[in-house]
């Protein structure tokens, strides 16, 4: 376990009835999801005084809370969709929504219990889905464009920015996983990295995306993923404070069409955790 002794620095570990102390220079967290990516992880390698790779508690809480997400990146200027919040012991005036819309848990990733809903008579049960994962529940109105994303790395103004990606859909939405198959990624999917889209275009989807990456507080590394509309406007979607990093995910392919290869990334993501501008860790 992780002593909370900050002159420890590392583990505690039982064997025999004795502990014995196992120190760590720094830790690269591959946890996803709730107590992964939420802030819970990192509140205890804070409280043990223990370096990390990734955004700290506060930008990792509210990048998990789609909803508080797009509370401050509005207040910052920035798009995000029209959207309304479901809670436990509350209902939603089916009537009221400008269809369609997507369903999703507030607080949960990978597109698990994720609906779009195009009739008011489907929304019930999207809700009921969504709240599966979740009691928050975060009501979307539905946005027409590309989904594009951005990978970015580093710490306040000393950003690297991978080449944008574009999701290209066969079919639906976009799902990171097939839930018969989760490592062969999503089957309606084609990733095309660079996006095919104007540079005048590309340019405002980095730019937007280190605005949130900032606004948000993020640090380390985060991908940032917005649609793209026709009218030229960029869209937040939503941040993932600690993307995949598998053969068939986006990071590392945005960061590879930058012409910064896997290795080097990890190279650097840990030289960011370790010599970041922000000492209070």
């Amino acid at each position: 376990m992780l002593s909370p002794d900050r002159s420890v620095h590392g583990l505690l570990v039982l064997e025999r009835g004795q502990y014995k102390t196992i120190r760590l220079d720094m830790v690269l967290p591959v946890l996803h999801g709730k107590l992964g990516e939420d802030g819970a992880m990192q509140g205890l390698l804070e409280l043990s005084g223990i370096p990390y790779v990734g955004c700290d508690i506060q930008s990792s809480a509210l990048c998990m809370d789609k909803s508080l997400a797009y509370i401050v990146t509005r207040n910052a200027g920035i798009a995000t969709p029209n959207f309304w919040i479901v809670t436990a012991d509350e209902d939603i005036d089916a009537d009221r929504l400008p269809y369609p819309v997507v369903v999703k848990p507030a607080r949960s990733g990978s597109s698990f219990g994720v609906s779009k809903v195009s009739r008011k008579e489907e929304l019930l049960s999207a809700v009921e889905t969504a709240r599966q994962y979740d009691s928050k529940v975060l009501i979307e109105e539905a946005v027409v464009g590309s989904e594009v994303g951005c990978a970015i790395l580093g710490n306040d103004l000393d950003l690297i920015v991978g080449e944008v990606d574009q999701i290209r859909l066969s079919h639906g939405f976009f799902r990171i996983h097939q839930e018969n198959n989760p490592e062969s990624g999503s089957e309606n999917a084609t990733f095309i990295v660079p996006a095919d889209i104007t540079e005048e275009s590309r340019v405002l989807v980095l730019e937007t995306a280190k605005a949130i990456y900032r606004a948000l507080g993020c640090r380390g590394l985060a991908r940032v993923d917005t649609f793209l509309t026709e009218d030229g406007k960029v869209v937040l979607n939503e941040v993932n404070t600690f993307p995949g990093m598998t053969s068939y995910s986006r990071y590392p392919r945005m960061m590879a069409g930058a012409g910064l290869p896997f290795a080097e990334v990890i190279d650097r993501m840990v030289s960011f955790a370790l010599n970041g501008k922000d000492d209070e860790r």
